[in-house]
């Protein structure tokens, strides 16, 4: 019998100090509330913009945004997710009507910031987050795939992987942003060093010439 998928997400995730200005394209700006963030548990709602770059930085506030560029909103969505294990995450999401969408991301919840890239990268299409707000300078690098994300092609940009830290969840950041904590990082990332999962099969890295 075969494994149903449909309700899970698996992606692998990275921590990203600089994003190259060519991988700047496809800008989706979205603007996030939790209603629930416990445990790996969490209720959200997601509001975005395809094609808007909101130029955010960290003085952007996530309901200015929103109402700025509410005429532009043309996706909406309510998401359930369960706690994360190695890179598999229960997802369920229901698509909402734009305009109810921006409303509850208004009226509650502990909001998220960012614009997300989209690019093909390797055998891979990737997102990317750059976040704004509290979240500023934080950008994340994820690759989505319908099955284990395994063979990874790792692109070269990306500095350790954060797959199940679950610091970098977006519920997590929105109830304690990487602002309040991102010297603390960098103090155990020089530490530590660079951790690349090697559970997921062989990881190749990317040069810059194959992006």
């Amino acid at each position: 019998m075969s494994t149903d998928y449909s309700d899970f997400e698996f992606e692998r995730r990275f921590l990203v100090r600089e994003l190259p200005g060519t991988l700047r394209d496809a800008p989706s700006l979205i603007v996030q509330s939790y209603y629930l963030s416990d445990g790996g548990y969490a209720l959200r709602v997601r509001a975005q913009a395809n094609g808007v770059e909101a130029g955010l930085d960290a003085r952007s506030d996530p309901r200015d945004v929103l109402d700025a560029h509410r005429d532009q909103i043309d996706f909406a969505a309510v998401t359930v997710k369960g706690p994360s294990a190695g890179g598999t995450r229960y997802e369920a999401e229901r698509q909402l009507d734009p305009l109810v969408g921006v409303e509850l991301v208004r009226r509650g919840g502990a909001r998220v910031l960012k614009t997300r890239y989209a690019v093909w990268l390797g055998a891979d299409g990737w997102s990317i987050d750059v976040f704004g707000g509290a979240n500023d300078p934080l950008i994340v690098a994820e690759c989505e795939r319908s099955g284990p994300v395994t063979e990874l092609q790792i692109p070269e940009f990306c500095v350790t992987e954060i797959t199940d830290d679950r610091r970098f969840s977006n519920e997590s950041l929105a109830v304690r942003p990487f602002g309040e904590w991102a010297v603390d990082h960098a103090r155990e990332l020089a530490e530590s060093g660079p951790q690349f999962r090697d559970d997921f099969g062989e990881n190749q890295r990317l040069p810059p010439a194959e992006r």
